[in-house]
């Protein structure tokens, strides 16, 4: 793990607030596609022409072409300078990040990702985690982490079955937005045969998409339908501590990407939770579970450690099985990395009385 310079820190916090700002004020200009007109039977229509992931046009009808529609025509042919600037500005940003060491994310992720991206995903509270997360929070935290804990080709989505905030009546769906990237993307078959798949993968690659949702009991492995994703998702425990706060943040590569992300804190103790719970044949993933909880709480202890103590609490308020399990996984932290105990105590107190030298 090293710091990223102050100039790449700066310039990322630029690129993640203009990608915000410019998210903010979408509108039909930012629409990749152009307006085109048809006669039919002597009566002029209009359709909005674009290109769908896979690169396939397609045609969407408008109406009948009117002195309202005309000047919805007007304004999206005056507001596309605008638009073509945006996009130059977000690739010249990314060029400067790659070159300042900023963490960046596989061509083919990004293309996955921004095609979800633009599907309304992320505002439809679509949250990506797991080791795609994990490098953008990089970025956030201004550090860039050793490449051992990057290595993957699995992007994870979480979403919760419901949404809490009232949204448009509409909808991202996945499966279609997919198939569309034309990259062989076809269903993993669930282990029970009767269960819908809760993951995509490339053929004969190892890109995969996997969709995940808070489990509603420890023994819950049924999938569950989220119907604005018009996919199923496999619950998982202590998922919905991780969705109860996240941020945007920006993809670099991909021309730019918005996305949420979980909030640093709530990553680093989650990943304590999961470690610790993982099946004895899944160690692998524990210990790289256990290794980005190490890097992250170091970061935070340094430079937010409010951030650390309000996850903890937050933790703590779930009960005593959850405090166990999140120590227990830290314990394990200490035994390969001395003075990480020191430095987590000093910024949360809390957590004195419960790294007291372990009689294991």
């Amino acid at each position: 793990m090293e710091r990223l310079p102050l100039e790449t820190q700066t310039l990322y916090a630029e690129f993640s607030e203009r990608l915000l700002a410019t998210q903010a004020r979408r509108s039909l200009v930012q629409a990749p596609g152009c307006f085109t007109t048809k006669r039919v039977k002597g009566e002029q229509y209009i359709y909005f022409q674009y290109s769908d992931p896979g690169g396939q046009l397609r045609q969407a009808y408008v109406g009948k072409q009117s002195p309202a529609l005309d000047r919805v025509v007007a304004d999206f042919q005056q507001g596309r300078p605008e638009r073509e600037e945006d996009a130059a500005t977000f690739q010249r940003l990314c060029a400067q990040l790659r070159a300042g060491g900023a963490l960046t994310t596989d061509i083919a992720s990004a293309r996955i990702v921004k095609a979800l991206a633009d599907c309304g995903l992320f505002h439809l509270g679509g949250v990506l985690v797991g080791t795609h997360a994990f490098s953008v929070l990089g970025n956030v935290l201004g550090v860039r982490w050793g490449q051992a804990f990057l290595r993957t080709q699995d992007i994870d989505i979480a979403g919760s079955a419901r949404l809490d905030v009232g949204l448009p009546a509409t909808d991202a769906d996945i499966p279609k937005v997919l198939d569309g990237l034309r990259m062989g993307f076809v269903p993993v078959p669930a282990f029970n045969l009767k269960r819908p798949s809760t993951s995509f993968k490339v053929r004969g690659q190892p890109v995969r998409v996997d969709f995940l949702t808070p489990a509603r009991r420890r023994d819950d492995e049924s999938p569950v339908f989220i119907s604005r994703f018009r996919v199923a998702a496999q619950p998982l425990p202590f998922l919905e501590y991780l969705l109860e706060q996240y941020q945007t943040a920006g993809v670099v590569d991909g021309g730019g990407i918005l996305v949420n992300v979980p909030h640093p804190a709530r990553y680093a103790f989650h990943k304590l939770l999961v470690a610790r719970s993982r099946e004895v044949t899944a160690q692998t993933k524990a210990e790289k579970d256990l290794e980005q909880a190490w890097q992250m709480l170091l970061v935070l202890a340094e430079d937010r450690p409010g951030d650390l103590a309000l996850a903890w609490e937050a933790m703590e308020h779930r009960g005593t099985s959850w405090v166990r399990l999140a120590v227990a996984s830290l314990h394990a932290i200490e035994k390969r990395h001395r003075g990480t105990k020191e430095a987590l105590v000093e910024a949360v107190q809390a957590l004195k009385f419960h790294l007291r030298p372990s009689r294991a």
